[in-house]
């Protein structure tokens, strides 16, 4: 008689009986259902992390940037599109708004987009085998890298990432399934991507030529490919008629950037930030690579390839900023990271693991004052050697000053602020109705109008989409000029000019900008305002 064991079953081949082994599935689904547990732990743990993360990082002497308070005040001014952004972020600041405006909240978005990417990137590593040491390493390196640093700053950027990333991620189980559904949902987050901000279409593209001129090009046969770019035109129309409708300022907006700004980017350095965004965690790129390229599980994907070069090359040929690309990277890091745990697996090499970690973190640790506003802006002029030698210093207009152009553009707005209300002050209260708060640029009528809004009037400027927030100017007595002196030709309009004071802060970006009470004004004031808006809404016009 034989006696069978728990967890074997007979097989009978003539005479004989052969025990097999079988696997208990109840103890395979248990080993299975603890894995997932720690893995969503480990993921839990890296986005707890990261969103504290972000708010330690900037030393409280610095306030926010001055693009933040112009994509704040968007949020007052609901429309389809503005100059220099599409319409989503205006509807974030909206929520800000709703819940109170303080700086905790404007940072907070930006830190959960980037967590949001986090958690892409973690289900790209499952999706393609990775165990809990690739997904450590992967979720290691999205923190110790300049993503960190585009999470600190209320901008449209930190959303574009995930988009990017989202995109990439849909055309992976695209590629794997060839189910149409997943194309439907890119066109969702395409349209929602163009909403947010337009470098999207550049992905877009560089994805459509990498699978035209890849074997993937049966997609062009795909209804669901043509039904999402429907999805996409339509979540993106409201922009698109009122780009139309204004003369399509984007266009003026990237031709200006172009002259003022992109002109000074380096094409070399472009190329080599393309590394230095990761530090020591760059291996990880060149593994994605090499993976994509030579190892076989991945080849269905190695289209990613062609679409990354051809990205990489539109962009440097638009001379764009090299922090452009970085949407790129989730999923090279998903990949870089899955091929690492695989080549460190078996035998001594998987010892090694630890110092691949090591490698992405100390090095990001070390460089951590100089990549965040960690330090005051008095230490960071005393280690200015080491800011200077990471170029740091270098300016959009490719010069070195005491402090990075980011950090130099958190200084100074509450100051300001405080100059634009003491003038305001002084005007008469029978005629506060009657004054225009007028700012030389957008950072200053942004911080004046975040510090100062509900106790005076919203202010202005000639400068960004505060040229279409103009007031009535009919009945205008004072005027509260923030950041310029009134020029020779405006001086005899002007019965009494009392100045108030003037940024005292040396490391603002702003420094030395005055704050002056225009009083006793022409009547041919009002009419040389409005004619000098129109003229200047019309110049946006392409």
């Amino acid at each position: 008689m034989t006696v069978l064991l728990k967890g074997s079953f007979p097989l009978f081949f003539a005479d004989n009986i052969i025990q097999v082994p079988v696997i208990d599935q109840s103890k395979s689904y248990s080993m299975e259902l603890s894995q997932r547990r720690t893995s969503l732990l480990l993921l839990l743990l890296f986005l707890v992390f990261k969103m504290a993360f972000q708010y330690t990082v900037v030393n409280p002497a610095f306030e926010l940037h001055r693009d933040e308070y112009l994509h704040l005040d968007m949020g007052y001014h609901l429309a389809a599109g503005y100059l220099s952004v599409p319409p989503f972020t205006a509807f974030n600041s909206l929520l800000v708004r709703w819940l109170g405006g303080g700086e905790y909240w404007v940072r907070f978005f930006p830190a959960l987009y980037g967590a949001l990417t986090m958690v892409v990137i973690w289900r790209m590593v499952r999706f393609l085998g990775g165990g809990l040491y690739a997904q450590a390493l992967a979720l290691s390196l999205f923190v110790c890298s300049a993503f960190s640093r585009l999470n600190v700053l209320y901008q449209p950027n930190s959303f574009d990432v995930l988009v990017w990333a989202l995109l990439c991620w849909l055309m992976m189980r695209y590629l794997q399934s060839q189910q149409g559904k997943w194309l439907l949902w890119a066109g969702v987050v395409a349209g929602i991507g163009v909403l947010n901000k337009y470098t999207v279409m550049v992905l877009l593209a560089g994805w459509l030529v990498a699978l035209l001129l890849s074997s993937h090009r049966r997609i062009f046969r795909e209804k669901a490919l043509y039904l999402g770019a429907l999805i996409a035109l339509a979540l993106a129309a409201p922009n698109l008629v009122w780009q139309i409708q204004q003369g399509f300022p984007v266009l003026h907006h990237m031709k200006e950037l172009a002259t003022t700004q992109l002109v000074h980017v380096n094409r070399m350095d472009f190329a080599a930030d393309q590394f230095i965004f990761f530090f020591g965690g760059a291996f990880l790129i060149v593994a994605a690579f090499a993976g994509l390229f030579f190892y076989w599980p991945y080849r269905l994907y190695r289209v990613i390839l062609l679409m990354y070069v051809l990205v990489i090359l539109l962009l440097i040929y638009m001379r764009a900023k090299s922090y452009y690309a970085l949407g790129l990277y989730p999923v090279l890091i998903a990949f870089g990271s899955t091929y690492w745990e695989r080549v460190f697996r078996n035998g001594w090499t998987r010892y090694l693991r630890i110092l691949w970690l090591a490698v992405v973190v100390l090095p990001f640790v070390y460089l951590l004052n100089v990549v965040f506003p960690v330090l005051s802006p008095a230490q960071i002029q005393e280690k200015s050697g080491k800011f200077a030698a990471l170029g740091m210093l270098r300016w959009e207009d490719g010069k070195n000053h005491a402090l990075p152009q980011d950090f130099a553009d958190m200084l100074g707005w509450g100051e300001t602020a405080q100059l634009a209300m003491q003038a305001w002050q002084r005007v008469p209260e029978h005629d506060r109705k009657n004054t225009l708060v007028l700012c030389e640029n957008y950072g200053e009528a942004g911080a004046v109008n975040y510090y100062n809004r509900g106790r005076m009037p919203a202010a202005v400027s000639f400068s960004a989409d505060y040229v279409y927030w103009f007031p009535p100017l009919d009945s205008l007595q004072y005027i509260v000029l923030v950041g310029e002196t009134p020029s020779e030709a405006y001086r005899p309009l002007i019965g009494k000019m009392e100045k108030i004071g003037s940024l005292e802060d040396s490391l603002a970006r702003e420094h030395g900008a005055p704050v002056y009470l225009l009083s006793g004004l022409s009547p041919q004031v009002p009419a040389l305002l409005r004619k000098a808006v129109q003229e200047r809404q019309r110049s946006y016009r392409y």
